[in-house]
Parts: C-alpha cells; structure tokens; sequence
C-alpha cells in the first residue's frame, strides 16, 4: 500500500459519519440490505422528522416534537415568528445532538393554510451549515 493510500483510510477511520434508514425502510436492489442516508442527509431527514412530529404523537416519549402545526392559525404576528423559532432552536437543542441550530426563518401563506420553515443547522462536526426547508400545512 502507497502511503497516500494508508494516509486517506487512516483519515475515513476518524472522521465522524452518521447514518440513519430511509424512512421508507426500502431495500438495495442487489444486495437487500437496508437503505441508508449518510452525514447531512441522515441529520436533515432527523430534524424534519422531529419538527414535523407533534407533542404527545409518540408512544412513551410524549415531550418528543416540536408543536410547529399548531402555530398555522395564529395571527401573525412578531411574538408567533419568535415562539416559532424558539420551538425550533428547543427541539434541535434538546432531541438532535448531531446538529447545532443557527437560523430559522418563517413565512406564512394565510390564502393557503401553510407556513415555509427554512432552518440553518450545522452538523457538530463540520463548520459548513445546511439549510432545511419545510412547508407546514394543515393535514385534517
């Protein structure tokens, strides 16, 4: 093995990767295993997932969630884009410990019942930041 060889695999070895399963839970064509979404991708699908997820939704861990739909038929007002970004920064903060919040930013579309959330987040090991973008609606 060339040293540039020894000195990339030693590097891989080190670097933090997180991983999660497609949510889907769809399997590889060839090989059947599990499909899984690596780094930005695993912790973007963890913090949409746990932004869209209501308080009391899930089974044994009630406090799990963020409460966002709930805020689609307030008045906007400044307090409610505050609240909305403290309800994010909260749920990042306490339930996903890869990311580190940085930005959130809410716009509401009142014709249409629906909020566009776009959240800036960096993962703990990296200095780059990554922006998720979700759009709130009403589902009942």
């Amino acid at each position: 093995m060339s040293k540039n060889t020894q000195t990339t695999e030693l590097s891989r070895k080190d670097t933090v990767f997180f991983s999660d399963f497609f949510t889907d839970f769809s399997r590889h064509a060839q090989t059947g295993e599990l499909n899984k979404k690596t780094n930005e991708n695993a912790v973007k699908q963890s913090v949409r997932n746990l932004l869209l997820t209501g308080r009391y939704e899930r089974l044994f861990q009630p406090e799990v969630g963020s409460n966002l739909r709930q805020m689609l038929f307030e008045n906007a007002t400044p307090a409610l884009y505050i609240q909305i970004k403290e309800y994010i920064e909260a749920t990042i903060k306490n339930y996903e410990p890869r990311a580190e919040f940085v930005t959130s930013d809410v716009s509401f579309d009142h014709d249409r019942n629906t909020a566009n959330v776009t959240v800036i987040f960096r993962l703990i090991n990296s200095t780059i930041p990554t922006t998720l973008e979700l759009i709130l609606e009403r589902i009942r």
